[in-house]
């Protein structure tokens, strides 16, 4: 999450943890999912979040 904050410093003003049950483990942005350990049975890497995260914001 650290990198998030990093690369989009100035476009997040927070990030959320939510607890849960049942393994969940999943990114939204302006309430739209964009990724979901349920349905990718993996965790992301770091990478692929700062990559999904930017797509959804529009960053470069």
């Amino acid at each position: 999450m650290e990198l998030l904050l990093e690369k989009f410093e100035l476009q997040i003003a927070e990030i959320t943890l939510v607890p849960s049950s049942g393994g969940r483990f999943e990114i939204a942005v302006d309430d739209e999912l964009v990724f979901s350990k349920l349905a990718e049975k993996r965790f992301p890497e770091e990478s692929e979040l700062v990559d999904l995260v930017g797509s959804r914001l529009g960053a470069s």
